[in-house]
């Protein structure tokens, strides 16, 4: 699958993902950089006088492959891009060590 499509499943999950996140007066905001690669959805706002501030999701195209830097979903980004028929292979779960991501299924 080429860039393009990598760039259409990241942004369609995205946006599912951040439909289902529950909020409490906290904003969700999803940002995409097709130029240099870079996907994140981010919670922002306020929750009982505290400041809520945080990526939920990141994700980075490089080296022809899908980094999934934070993954903070119940189900997990790279179960979805799976199932929209992107290869394991072509995944790399970042947030992993290196030395742990060669017991994964997926790419170190």
């Amino acid at each position: 699958m080429e860039n393009l499509n990598y760039q259409e499943a990241i942004e369609k999950i995205l946006s599912d993902f951040s439909e289902m996140v529950v909020s409490k007066g906290e904003e969700v905001e999803i940002i995409c950089d097709r130029v240099s690669g870079h996907y994140l959805v981010m919670v922002l706002g306020w929750h009982n006088q505290i400041r809520v501030y945080g990526s939920l999701v990141h994700i980075d195209l490089k080296d022809d492959k899908i980094w999934i830097q934070q993954d903070r979903t119940d189900t997990g980004i790279a179960k979805e891009l799976v199932s929209m028929g992107i290869s394991k292979s072509d995944i790399v779960l970042a947030f992993k060590s290196t030395f742990l991501r060669k017991f994964t299924e997926y790419a170190s």
